[in-house]
């Protein structure tokens, strides 16, 4: 097995697992030229099949395909039980989700339900299905993939702002459980990016701004330059990380007034 350069000095070799395709398909061939072996995870077979093959033609490293639907609790669990038992998976990619554009009111209600269950639920079983081995090893790597409507509810739907604020909430959390373990863990949160997202979402990419959207490709690679930057939370838009750790330092001095046993003196409430 070949292993990675210098610049991959943060990335054991190993089996990792990546799920869906666009962004993912990007994530895949680009960590297996820094060395990983992979296992795909999507919907569709054929796909799966054709991006493995390419990636192992272009890298020479092993791809191996597990087509499974997350929102069918029969394949999240089988892909849990591989993530669980296979002790050479030394990474996962949580990509696999899809959005909205529509107001709630505008929604179809099912439709929300479901994406909860793919961007939440079972972005979050496996991310425990793969903990255990990655501590006992004393070493992996998680990337949730959030969004930047994580920080801006305002925009688009907000279901699916509220699951991609939890996929950084997550992944915070996550960090203080695991930073001396020998694990990191990142969120990326792309802003608007050129894959089939916006067709899904019924807004079409070349709709919006050219000036707001990145490649996907520019995405992935920067979003892989935070990781070795050992970055928590990633933004490939932002230009001044500043703006991101005043935001962070804001919301961490809240904390020590989020509870008192008496409310504040605005709400005139007596003892």
């Amino acid at each position: 097995m070949q292993a990675p350069n210098t610049r991959d000095h943060l990335l054991e070799v190993g089996l990792r697992l990546i799920r869906s395709l666009g962004i993912g398909a990007i994530y895949a061939d680009l960590l297996a030229r820094r060395g990983y072996e992979l296992i795909l995870v999507a919907r569709d077979q054929q796909r799966l099949a054709t991006l493995a093959e390419q990636i192992t033609s272009k890298t020479g490293r092993k791809a191996e395909i597990l087509p499974a639907d997350l929102t069918v609790k029969a394949d999240l669990t089988r892909v849990e039980q591989r993530l669980r038992s296979d002790s050479g998976i030394t990474a996962l990619v949580n990509n696999a989700g899809f959005g909205a554009t529509s107001k709630l009111i505008d929604s179809n209600i099912d439709d929300m339900e479901n994406m909860i269950q793919l961007n939440v639920t079972a972005l979050t079983r496996l991310a425990s299905a793969v903990l255990p081995g990655l501590i006992e090893r004393k070493n992996g790597l998680i990337i949730n993939i959030s969004s930047i409507v994580a920080l801006s509810p305002e925009m688009l739907n907000g279901v699916y702002s509220g699951t991609k604020a939890f996929v950084v909430n997550l992944t915070q959390s996550l960090h203080n459980e695991v930073k001396d373990k020998g694990i990191q863990v990142q969120a990326v949160l792309p802003g608007a990016t050129s894959t089939e997202f916006w067709d899904r979402a019924n807004l079409p990419v070349q709709h919006l701004p050219e000036q707001i959207v990145m490649t996907a490709h520019e995405m992935v690679d920067a979003s892989l330059a935070g990781l070795d930057q050992r970055e928590l939370v990633t933004i490939p838009s932002l230009p001044d990380l500043s703006d991101w750790e005043k935001f962070e330092a804001a919301r961490k001095a809240l904390g020590p007034n989020l509870s008192h046993s008496h409310s504040a003196p605005r709400y005139s409430v007596s003892a």
